[in-house]
């Protein structure tokens, strides 16, 4: 062979290596790379070739399905039962849109792609069955989530209902919310419900879920871990006297504050503080046990981090300040922020002697087979408070309930223990109050505990006719007789 085709040869041989180097590249190292690539088509109409498996509740409820559609690629779309109550629960799963919390998160699951259930795919493609999506069972409990839903009406806010024992959530209600099924498909129509719902054309914000990803001036139902810390550092016992003033002057300031009502703070026990709600109690000790020792005990209840249900819930957030604003911080205002869910986990702890649980809203992965994928299992995150400090927390919040400013959450027979809180926001506290309530129920001999926390925004309330008591105890109590409800 001649130079030049020698050449000529070797230049040849060096494009096909390289187009073998470059094909196995692709297929082997680029594969899931463009496999999940936006712009993959195929990806798309493979993932809705057959009925999505199913999110089910507690009792095996279906609260999804899926249709069969006309007109284009994907053969199948989602669909939802009571969507706007389940959206906060589900999130949407939408062929033009992607998808979002557990749809997002167990979508290999329910497409049935996950590598878990590989061998039921093998068996499919061997027998010539359709494949088949696996589905996801909650945790949720349907009577608890709509009669939190009912009692809310159409005012804004939300609710998480706890097992404190295990952590699993029973409720989670976020409202207004919206209809995933209104925009599951590819239509016109689809694409006007999906802008309808975006905040620049909905100032709401429906498709915010308020229960985990919205945070909040907790007000007055944070004085429970202010109280957890009084009687954590020794300083304190529920029905000492606390040698507090009345008005009482912010540390390194002239600013005193002042308590809401007519009633006996001044020097008042933890007892007596939390039954009436004293503002000053709360931010004298806040102040005395120190900034750095406030943030150590609220962390104990999961303040500062985010929590994995398995959706993202944002932290909240018992920040580092100065002195006068961590005495204001202790009464939950300044620039303290809980969403629902943490408060939750306050009153679960405090429920559970101290003992906090990792909160969860999925209880099993379950193959079409119906053989059991993954299954949950409760986690302890540590303990908030001694146990024997939990139970004098536990007398002092159901002292509020029997003759404090929660009243409105009693339920004949049943043992409620609760706190309310109106929390001031906007610019020199000139927006209408958020209204809280969070409050534990157990029967008589200690069983069947359940956990609560509700936030109502409802800015179109007149200012004096919001308080935690009226706004949101209501709903609260609507939450805790239906977890109790066919176990008294």
């Amino acid at each position: 062979m001649n130079k030049p085709l020698r050449r000529v040869a070797i230049f040849c041989g060096l494009l096909m290596v390289a187009l073998m180097i470059r094909g196995n590249w692709i297929q082997l190292v680029q594969a899931d790379e463009l496999q999940n690539d936006k712009y993959n088509r195929r990806v798309a109409i493979e993932r809705y070739s057959q009925p999505r498996g199913d999110i089910l509740l507690a009792n095996g409820k279906s609260i999804t399905g899926s249709v069969e559609t006309e007109g284009n690629d994907f053969k199948f779309k989602r669909t939802y039962k009571n969507g706007k109550m389940w959206a906060p629960v589900t999130g949407y799963a939408s062929q033009a849109f992607d998808a979002s919390q557990l749809e997002k998160i167990y979508d290999g699951i329910l497409t049935g792609n996950d590598d878990r259930l590989f061998f039921n795919r093998t068996i499919d493609m061997l027998t010539g069955k359709d494949r088949k999506g696996g589905n996801v069972i909650t945790t949720l409990d349907a009577k608890v989530q709509e009669a939190g839903y009912k009692a809310m009406g159409d005012k804004k806010g939300a609710a998480v209902a706890i097992d404190p024992q295990t952590g699993a959530i029973l409720g989670l209600i976020s409202k207004p919310s919206y209809d995933p099924s209104s925009f599951a498909g590819t239509s016109s129509k689809d694409g006007e419900a999906w802008n309808s719902l975006q905040k620049k054309e909905n100032p709401d914000e429906p498709m915010l879920n308020r229960a985990l990803r919205q945070t909040y001036p907790p007000g007055s139902t944070f004085k429970i871990v202010t109280a957890a810390a009084a009687l954590e550092s020794g300083k304190y016992d529920i029905d000492q006297k606390t040698d507090t003033p009345d008005p009482y002057v912010l540390p390194g300031t002239r600013t005193p504050l002042p308590n809401s009502g007519n009633h006996p703070c001044e020097n008042a026990s933890l007892r007596v503080a939390m039954q009436w709600s004293c503002n000053t109690v709360f931010a004298k000790i806040s102040a005395e046990i120190s900034n750095e020792k406030m943030i150590e005990y609220a962390e104990k209840f999961g303040f500062n981090k985010e929590h994995f249900i398995p959706v993202r819930a944002v932290e909240s957030v018992y920040p580092e300040d100065i002195p006068s604003q961590n005495a204001q911080a202790g009464i939950g205002q300044a620039s303290n922020r809980a969403t629902p869910l943490q408060m939750a986990m306050v009153a679960a702890a405090v429920a559970n002697d101290g003992k906090l649980m990792q909160p969860y809203m999925v209880d099993k992965l379950v193959a079409p087979s119906l053989n059991v994928v993954e299954e949950h299992t409760p986690e302890e995150i540590g303990q908030a408070v001694s146990p024997e400090n939990a139970q004098k927390l536990q007398q002092m919040m159901e002292t509020v309930v029997e003759k404090g400013t929660g009243t409105t959450a009693r339920i004949d027979g049943v043992t409620v223990g609760g706190k309310t809180g109106t929390a001031q926001h906007g610019e020199g506290n000139s927006k209408n109050p958020y209204a809280w309530f969070v409050s534990y129920a157990k029967l008589g001999d200690g069983s069947s505990p359940v956990a609560v926390a509700v936030v109502i925004e409802d800015s179109n309330a007149a200012r004096a006719d919001i308080s935690g008591g009226g706004l949101a105890a209501p709903v609260a109590k609507a939450m805790m007789e239906a977890a109790l409800d066919g176990r008294r």
